[in-house]
């Protein structure tokens, strides 16, 4: 593969394996769910793609603007929540997909902006929101009941002593901003200062996770890029821990006819077993011991890929028919 050019703004996880996994041919039409600072767009532009490109960070939109006029046509930037892609596409006349990326999970971006509120490495406003809009994560974590605390910490963050810390949250109500928080939860699980792994990072992942509905939108995205598809299609999905890649990894099995029974959430009935749209999936990819050397952020990411077969989208009598529906790109 020739190299391609890197943004100095972010280095992209799994860049070329996502590029291989996409299977790329000059001129086809491929989606990246998560535009960020547009690495994964600036891969597949490279590699000859047409790109659609989505992000509900309107930061993340103003500041892709620069790359829309170096593409000269190769690039639309759409504003907007990839859990809803068909209907974005559809409204812009954009048909039916080659390939879908999606990068889950925080932007760097995002997490090097102290003012955005996602991290406690350094001190800002205790925010969290994706879009910007909606609830802030001071709000909630100022009116939400303690035991609500507790669950979202328990699920989304795997914090064992989520109610311990729940309990600190109500106590110290209202909060602010994200170092009094951290500060906070370090106490309450008796860190000793300068051991290893803070442990505000499991409950800021898990405060984050439900202010922007992450898990949710996670299911609608992977169900509309079933949907946008074409036959042949490349679906490929880079997750960061173990709660979105058991989704991406449960999504693959389901659709792709080796999980029995199908799931709790959808069962098969008798003589309504659906056909499957993916193909079986690829192996999981890691990244290597060098591209974990040079970007700390790879160390957890798992890349998991499937291609589209001709069957009809599990969802198609729910999510509407906007594959039909929409126009060509």
């Amino acid at each position: 593969m020739t190299d391609l050019p890197r943004d100095p703004r972010h280095d992209p996880v799994l860049r070329d394996e996502i590029v291989a996994a996409l299977q790329i041919s000059a001129g086809e039409l491929h989606a990246d769910a998560t535009f960020g600072a547009g690495g994964y767009t600036r891969a597949l532009m490279a590699a000859g793609a047409q790109v659609v490109a989505f992000d509900r960070d309107p930061d993340a939109i103003a500041e892709g603007q620069n790359l829309v006029a170096e593409a000269k046509g190769q690039l639309r930037l759409i504003h907007g929540r990839f859990g809803e892609m068909d209907q974005l596409l559809a409204q812009h006349g954009i048909g039916a997909l080659d390939g879908v990326v999606f990068d889950i999970g925080v932007s760097s971006m995002q997490l090097d902006r102290g003012e955005r509120g996602f991290s406690f490495q350094s001190d800002g406003p205790l925010d969290m929101r994706m879009a910007q809009d909606g609830e802030t994560a001071a709000e909630w974590l100022n009116r939400a009941d303690e035991a609500d605390i507790a669950d979202v910490l328990f699920h989304y963050g795997d914090e064992r002593q989520s109610r311990r810390v729940a309990r600190a949250i109500v106590a110290a109500r209202p909060l602010s901003r994200t170092a009094e928080l951290a500060v906070l939860i370090r106490k309450a699980l008796r860190h000793p200062p300068g051991a290893p792994k803070d442990p505000a990072t499991r409950s800021f992942q898990a405060i984050r996770i439900h202010i922007n509905g992450e898990l949710d939108e996670l299911t609608a995205g992977l169900e509309a890029a079933e949907r946008m598809l074409k036959p042949g299609g490349r679906l490929a999905v880079v997750t960061f821990h173990s709660l979105e890649d058991r989704i991406v990894k449960r999504f693959f099995k389901e659709r792709s006819g080796s999980m029995s029974g199908g799931s709790r959430h959808m069962p098969v009935a008798k003589g309504q077993e659906k056909a499957p749209t993916f193909g079986t999936p690829a192996k999981k990819i890691r990244p290597s011991k060098e591209e974990e050397a040079r970007n700390p952020r790879a160390r957890s990411a798992t890349l998991r890929s499937a291609v589209r077969t001709d069957a009809p989208s599990w969802t198609d009598d729910i999510g509407g028919n906007a594959k039909k529906e929409a126009g060509s790109c």
